[in-house]
């Protein structure tokens, strides 16, 4: 560091040298110039890529991804043995009778507070060190890209801010929008890769009453794919079931994934 510091003051004493002004005060000139070479040699990150901006296009100029068919990837998440109570039975059955005739009316906020929340609350993430985020921000690099920004909700290790993310639920949308929710999870899917270090995670989108389920894996660096199930309708009670299911299963995946103390 003296080293440093001394080259700087002697590079900064020939520049001094070199400008003919009178009263250079160099122990500000000094500080000022340091701070840039430090924020010069820091500077890596050459771009930011945000949840809410990214698209297909954009993904693709940072790294390798492809849908791959999706045929019998999700048998396991699918086939999870879970046994659904009757008050379970109840509580699915009533959500539907309350909700079907305003759910397509609802605007974002509504369809989360009435619909989406009493389903994962039923779920329950909450346990041991893990607990469920609304409206958290995540980033991470990614070949020299930062990707950043705040989910809708996601499932995450942490006291006070989300560290290590395992599962995310994205847009809450009552209706398709231009921003297409599936790119803006994805992207929230490989920073959570990047900051876990796994090779795979779940992921769900929600658009009214569609639940789309997603499989994202890493490949090798920089290279990914992902499996997209066609959707369940949350409106029908068999698949509405299946989403109960799903996010037990889901949150099974997490304790098995979690190391073990």
């Amino acid at each position: 560091m003296k080293k440093s510091n001394n080259f700087v003051s002697m590079l900064i004493e020939k520049l001094v040298k070199n400008i003919d002004k009178e009263n250079v005060n160099l122990i500000k000139f000094e500080k000022w110039f340091s701070n840039h070479i430090k924020l010069f040699k820091e500077e890596e990150i050459k771009k930011t890529l945000a949840f809410s901006d990214s698209s297909m296009q954009k993904l693709m100029e940072v790294v390798n991804i492809k849908q791959m068919d999706s045929e019998n990837k999700f048998e396991e998440l699918f086939s999870y043995k879970y046994n659904i109570s009757e008050k379970e039975d109840f509580f699915l059955k009533n959500l539907i009778k309350k909700n079907k005739l305003f759910l397509y009316s609802y605007n974002e906020e509504q369809l989360k507070a009435k619909f989406i929340i009493p389903i994962l609350n039923k779920i329950d993430f909450i346990f041991n060190n893990v607990k469920d985020w609304y409206e958290y921000s995540i980033q991470a690099t990614v070949n020299n890209v930062l990707f950043k920004g705040r989910t809708d909700f996601m499932v995450a290790d942490g006291i006070k801010i989300p560290e290590k993310p395992y599962f995310f639920i994205q847009e809450f949308k009552h209706s398709k929008s231009i921003a297409d929710p599936e790119d803006q999870l994805l992207t929230a899917m490989i920073a959570a890769i990047e900051l876990n270090k796994f090779k795979n995670l779940f992921g769900c989108y929600v658009i009214g009453k569609d639940w789309n389920f997603l499989i994202l894996e890493k490949i090798k660096i920089n290279e990914y794919q992902y499996f997209v199930h066609e959707g369940l309708n949350s409106l029908k009670i068999q698949e509405l079931k299946q989403i109960f299911i799903n996010l037990q299963s889901i949150k099974n995946s997490i304790i098995e994934k979690r190391p073990k103390f």
